[in-house]
């Protein structure tokens, strides 16, 4: 694109040509200066970062946006996706059926109002980074305050999910085989098998250098979470309440029944029947636990670290067309919540578990149905982790080497550290994986709440909209929600620690 050329050209007698290269060169070189040398450069957003055919390489991509529409939906739907999904049964059990939908409902229209406000900033400015938003709005502590919220709030997700496989993908391995608990095989140990997934799947992807490589594998992804939900529909129409449970021996369990009172199961054929009285669905419910589904709710479209990433490489960019893409991804996510949390909750309602594929277990913990569905969950969530690491790489570049060309041994060493940390987290320490329950509770709020409407505020020029101006105010009235959630959250893990409960519900 050469915009002084074709307009010069334009001139009579075609005396511009000569004058058009002289003025082009000193506008290349002064732009390029603003580029890199200067941090507060306010460059049109298509000229600093969309690449043109004149060569000049754009300050946070060194390609031009190829990812189509479907793709980048694959993208932010798994960023959303994650394992907080098999506790939205036992989330709905606790509120009721209308409670939940309200929540879920407000939940979503907030993340898109909040991923709006991050749009509306970086158009503002021509940014697509999180953390250069800090920065524009705050300098280096804007700057390292998204960068350090992000590494640790993804980081935190990182090691769940594989602590997920360590802790599944044995016990589904002993199901299939039919093998001994007591095993001693290689295969059936946890720690190798989450190092061996993190070698052979997770790295290959995560050296990816471009997040719309991994549309395909989110597409899959996906494709695995759709399984599961239509697993989940269809054991609503197979299995009966009162259901029984399933007992390998059937003298202990008469030998139980003989000797507990007031359980809320009976025995038949050594299997516990549970009682009927717990086979009607409540359209409201209020309990100690109610509580506790609100700030789970609230952080059940987690993908903002991933927006602007994904925003970057977009084909066509533009903020309408980002909208849009996150839009569908939060509507098809919201929709298979629902439905995941409504035809569980309808199988088992009160009698459903925090960990929905575990209470299909004590029915039949050898269903192939069920173990084929606990490995698709098993796949989505680790084909979620390259997804999720791809921003933490980028805000590891952008505090610790900040305007650095590309580096291919950069851009290995920062993924394969991180992995070997996450690893050595999930299979050495992970007791102090609960630590990042508190990290959660106050990087998700900033994340999704606090940060996209204070950058807004800062960012977007009082002369176009003033403090007092009614976007604004919903911007601060936003960011005060995000502390309320802060403070309930923070405030339930401290409670659960101190009365030795583990009430919370499953996370993102």
């Amino acid at each position: 694109m050469e915009p002084a050329r074709s307009e010069m050209s334009i001139l009579p007698n075609e005396k511009g040509h000569d004058l058009g290269e002289e003025m082009c060169m000193p506008m290349k070189t002064m732009m390029e200066e603003e580029q890199f040398d200067d941090p507060d450069s306010t460059v049109a957003e298509n000229i600093e970062f969309l690449p043109n055919n004149e060569g000049k390489k754009p300050r946070f991509t060194d390609f031009e946006g190829k990812t189509s529409f479907g793709m980048s939906v694959f993208n932010l739907g798994n960023a959303i996706m994650g394992s907080g999904i098999l506790g939205l049964a036992y989330a709905m059990a606790n509120t009721g059926i209308l409670l939940f939908l309200f929540l879920l409902t407000a939940v979503a229209g907030l993340s898109c109002y909040s991923i709006h406000l991050l749009l509306k900033s970086s158009g503002v400015v021509g940014i697509r980074s999180y953390e250069q938003l800090g920065f524009r709005a705050f300098g280096v502590t804007g700057k390292m305050a998204a960068g350090i919220a992000i590494t640790l709030q993804n980081i935190g997700a990182m090691s769940s999910y594989l602590y997920i496989v360590k802790s599944e993908f044995p016990l589904v391995l002993q199901a299939f085989l039919k093998a001994d608990t007591n095993s001693g095989e290689w295969y059936f140990n946890g720690n190798y098998l989450v190092v061996l997934v993190s070698l052979s799947v997770i790295l290959p992807l995560a050296l990816m250098k471009q997040l719309g490589y991994l549309g395909y594998t989110s597409g899959f992804s996906l494709s695995c979470m759709v399984f599961f939900l239509s697993a989940v529909i269809y054991k609503k129409f197979q299995i009966l309440c009162p259901f029984e449970e399933f007992s390998a021996n059937s003298t202990l369990a008469h030998a139980h029944s003989n000797v507990t009172v007031n359980h809320p199961h009976s025995y038949h054929n050594g299997h516990a029947m549970v009682d009927d009285s717990n086979c009607s669905p409540q359209m409201f419910t209020v309990n100690t636990h109610t509580a506790y589904t609100i700030p789970i709710l609230a952080f059940a479209f987690v993908c903002h670290p991933e927006v602007l990433p994904i925003y970057t490489e977009l084909r066509n960019p533009t903020q309408k067309r980002m909208q849009h893409i996150s839009n569908l991804s939060i509507l098809i996510m919201y929709t298979m919540y629902f439905l995941a949390a409504l035809f569980g909750y309808l199988t088992f309602y009160t009698n459903v578990e925090p960990e929905l594929l575990h209470t299909y277990s004590r029915i039949d913990p050898y269903d192939t149905l069920i173990l084929c569905v606990r490995l698709a969950v098993l796949t989505a969530v680790t084909l979620t982790v390259p997804i999720v690491l791809f921003p933490v790489r980028r805000a590891i570049q952008e505090m610790i080497f900040p305007n650095k060309t590309f580096s291919w041994i950069r851009h290995v060493a920062i993924a394969v550290v991180l992995l070997i940390f996450i690893n050595m987290l999930v299979i050495f320490a992970p007791n102090i994986l609960g630590i990042f329950g508190i990290i959660g509770a106050t990087s998700a709020p900033c994340l999704i709440f606090i940060f996209p409407a204070v950058f807004y505020i800062r960012i977007v020029p009082k002369d176009k909209e003033p403090m007092r101006s009614t976007p604004k105010i919903f911007a601060a009235c936003f960011a005060g929600l995000g502390m309320l959630f802060m403070i309930m959250s923070l405030s339930f893990i401290i409670i659960d620690w101190t009365t030795g409960s583990s009430s919370a519900l499953g996370g993102h």
